[in-house]
């Protein structure tokens, strides 16, 4: 159990303040490094995507306040935090069609250790293979896909203090080819001694790079066309790239506004370095009525230069029977020029 003392309310003027302090100073950061932009130049970015309508709803604004299963994802040293034995199972649409689902679980070793498994996959869907001589179908289909599995560990070092990593194997297919990695992601979280201020901070994807490899790069070959007799079928194999995964810094802050047994409040931001665009803000918020009914708010990517996210909303609704609970939570993102995305989860806690 969180051994963290619930913290009494502050006033709304010192909210208002922080907040305004986290604004300019994301602001700030962000500027200073637009022009070092590298759009385009790492592989594996569905990891970017953001995970859970929770934290979506809440403009991917999580990483101080992570303390559900999805904590996985965003930070991994919220999980010694929940408490509790959880699973989420959590799907949505994404661009051209495109459907990400992710699947998560908790379990609580004891009240300062847990463990977890994740399962994130973004599946492209198949379409029919043509040809210049069939340019109505071969019959024959193409399909793609990406999935990372992930096993996290954290630790309550101490009230206000935890830590957590998360060890995860990458895979990307298309088609006959595929390319694999690891990487390393790894986690604060500090409950400050100003009452409802915590601070996160994660580094995500930190591992080897990928290169696609494949019976398709099979092909054969002269070796020494200039010399008559040579084999003009040697086997040669095509060798690609390999490009870095995308490696993403995150400080976030989180403050709970309200904190009375019927209401709560939270308003949190994030600000995001990854070593493959702009540096951004998220902004977000949550407010719970009892505990049982939650409505969420954010922004996606602010100051950042052609981004097609933005606003975000989510609700969710959770009932506790005793022994265990159920939540479903729904969050709305716009997407710009892209259709909007919707997520839905449902989640089952012991």
């Amino acid at each position: 159990m969180n051994k963290t003392a619930k913290p009494a309310s502050p006033s709304l003027g010192r909210a208002v303040i922080i907040i305004m302090m986290m604004m300019l100073g994301g602001k700030y950061w962000t500027e200073a490094v637009y022009c070092q932009t590298k759009v385009g130049t790492t592989a594996a970015d569905f990891l970017m995507i953001p995970v859970g309508p929770r934290a979506s709803g809440m403009g991917g604004a999580f990483t101080a306040t992570a303390n559900d299963v999805t904590s996985a994802y965003w930070n991994a040293a919220g999980l010694s935090r929940i408490g509790r034995d959880e699973f989420t199972a959590s799907f949505s649409n994404w661009i051209a069609g495109t459907k990400l689902s992710w699947f998560g679980l908790n379990y609580a070793l004891d009240e300062d250790d847990a463990i977890g498994l994740s399962i994130n996959q973004l599946d492209y869907g198949q379409e029919e293979i043509t040809t210049e001589g069939q340019p109505n179908g071969t019959g024959q289909y193409w399909s793609a896909a990406d999935i990372a599995l992930g096993l996290s560990y954290s630790r309550n070092l101490t009230d206000r203090f935890s830590v957590g990593g998360t060890v995860k194997y990458i895979n990307e297919k298309i088609y006959n080819e595929s390319a694999s990695a690891f990487a390393l992601d790894v986690g604060l979280l500090f409950y400050t001694q100003l009452q409802g201020l915590r601070i996160g901070m994660n580094i995500s994807n930190f591992g080897t790079e990928m290169q696609l490899a494949g019976q398709d790069l099979l092909l054969p070959g002269n070796i020494d066309p200039a010399h008559t007799g040579t084999n003009n079928t040697i086997a040669t194999n095509l060798q690609t790239d390999s490009w870095p995964l995308p490696l993403i810094f995150t400080v976030g802050l989180g403050y709970d506004v309200v904190n009375t047994d019927q209401w709560d409040w939270t308003v949190a931001t994030d600000a995001v370095y990854p070593n493959n665009q702009s540096a951004y803000l998220n902004l977000g918020s949550e407010l719970s009525w009892s505990k049982v009914l939650y409505l969420r708010g954010g922004y996606y990517s602010l100051f950042k230069k052609n981004e097609e996210g933005g606003l975000s909303a989510g609700v969710g609704v959770k009932y506790d029977f005793g022994s265990f609970y159920t939540k479903v939570d729904y969050s709305y993102t716009n997407f710009g020029i892209f259709d909007p995305i919707n997520r839905i989860s449902i989640s089952i806690g012991l």
